[in-house]
């Protein structure tokens, strides 16, 4: 995706590497990911519940806010917790096109430069953020 955008990218950021340029292909990679996870929650909603709101007069718009989005909180924090571990991924990816972070410190410092320990503490580093990502996520989909 980095390679393949590369124009629109240098379009729009004047530049194809850097943490800077990373973000045009990371948008356009992530948003049809979340798009179509949030489609299949709300695709999961009992149609009954739709129903039931229109016969009591409601809205559109108070059948998105109140029914959709009310009803399907917790899978979509869901949702986006799984969104944020695979950016954490792509993110961790895109450092070795120059984007930074923790995925270049793991190829540049630890692999390229045969220093092991760097490329493990890095590598774990990203695993315990993945887990924190992971166990907030749980913990506020078990709250809503």
């Amino acid at each position: 995706m980095v390679v393949i955008v590369s124009p629109l990218t240098a379009s729009i950021v004047k530049t194809t590497i850097g943490p800077t340029a990373a973000l045009i292909p990371l948008a356009l990679s992530i948003a049809p990911f979340f798009a179509r996870q949030v489609e299949v929650v709300f695709l999961s909603l009992e149609p009954g519940k739709v129903e039931a709101a229109r016969a009591f007069g409601a809205t559109n718009w108070h059948i998105i806010k109140n029914v959709y989005f009310h009803e399907s909180r917790s899978e979509l924090v869901r949702v986006a917790t799984v969104t944020l571990i695979s950016l954490v991924g792509l993110t961790t990816m895109a450092g070795v096109v120059g984007a930074g972070g923790l995925g270049t410190t793991a190829i540049v410092t630890g692999y390229q430069r045969f220093e092991p320990d760097v490329m493990w503490v890095a590598t774990g580093l990203i695993l315990i953020l993945i887990l924190f990502i992971q166990l907030s996520g749980n913990w506020l989909a078990r709250r809503l």
